[in-house]
C-alpha cells in the first residue's frame, strides 16, 4: 500500500495554489506613447476592473483586467474624441481587456521577479493573443508591477489617424504601472 501512494504522490502533479491579485483601479496607471513625426503622443487609460490569479507551481494563470475604451487621455480633448470615436470605436466596442493565461518564468509570491505573462487582449472587437513582459516587487501583501507590450493597431484592423500633415506610428507602446494586492481574499 505504501509503494502504491509513494507512485501516486509521484505521478500526480502538486495541487495548485492560485494566489488571488486585486489591483487597485485608482492607482493602476496604463500609459499609451504613439510616435508621430513632430513628437510622440502621450496619456493615460483607466482600469475599471483588475482581478487575477497565478498559480506559482503550475505557471498558470486566470481572472481578467479591463479598461474602460473612452477613457483615453492625451491632454487634447480633441484629439482623445477622434481616438474613441475613430480608431477604437468605443460605441460600438466599449470595453478593452485582457484574460491572462499562464505565466512564462518564475512569479514570486515575494521579493522581486521578471517573466512574460501571456493571454488574450480584447480590442475593437477582435481577440489576440499577446505576451507582457512584467517585473513585479511583492512586499508582504503589496504588490507593485510594471508591464510593456506593444500594439499593432492597424495591423488589428483600427484606423490610423494619421492626416497629410501628421503621420504616427502604426504601433502603439503600452505600459502598465500596477498597484494591487495579493492574498487569499484579495481585497484592497
Amino acid at each position: 500500500m505504501k509503494l502504491v501512494l509513494a507512485t501516486l504522490a509521484a505521478v500526480l502533479p502538486a495541487a495548485s495554489q492560485q494566489i488571488p491579485v486585486k489591483l487597485d483601479t485608482k492607482a493602476t496607471q496604463i500609459n499609451f506613447m504613439l510616435g508621430a513625426v513632430l513628437h510622440s503622443v502621450h496619456g493615460i487609460f483607466h482600469l475599471t476592473e483588475g482581478e487575477f490569479w497565478f498559480d506559482p507551481s503550475s505557471n498558470r494563470a486566470g481572472g481578467e483586467l479591463s479598461v474602460d475604451a473612452k477613457s483615453g487621455e492625451s491632454g487634447n480633448r480633441s484629439r482623445d474624441s477622434r481616438m474613441a470615436t475613430h480608431v477604437l470605436q468605443a460605441n460600438q466596442y466599449p470595453l478593452i481587456s485582457f484574460v491572462p493565461d499562464r505565466i512564462d518564468g518564475k512569479a514570486a509570491t515575494s521579493g522581486h521577479s521578471e517573466f512574460s505573462l501571456h493571454g488574450t487582449l480584447s480590442v475593437h472587437g477582435s481577440a489576440h493573443e499577446l505576451a507582457m513582459n512584467v517585473k513585479s516587487d511583492i512586499e508582504t501583501d503589496k504588490l507593485n508591477a510594471i508591464a510593456g507590450f506593444n500594439i499593432p493597431y492597424v495591423q488589428w484592423g483600427m484606423k490610423n489617424p494619421s492626416t497629410l500633415m501628421l503621420r504616427v506610428e502604426q504601433t502603439v507602446h503600452i505600459e502598465i504601472r500596477a498597484v494591487g494586492r495579493i492574498g487569499t481574499n484579495g481585497q484592497n
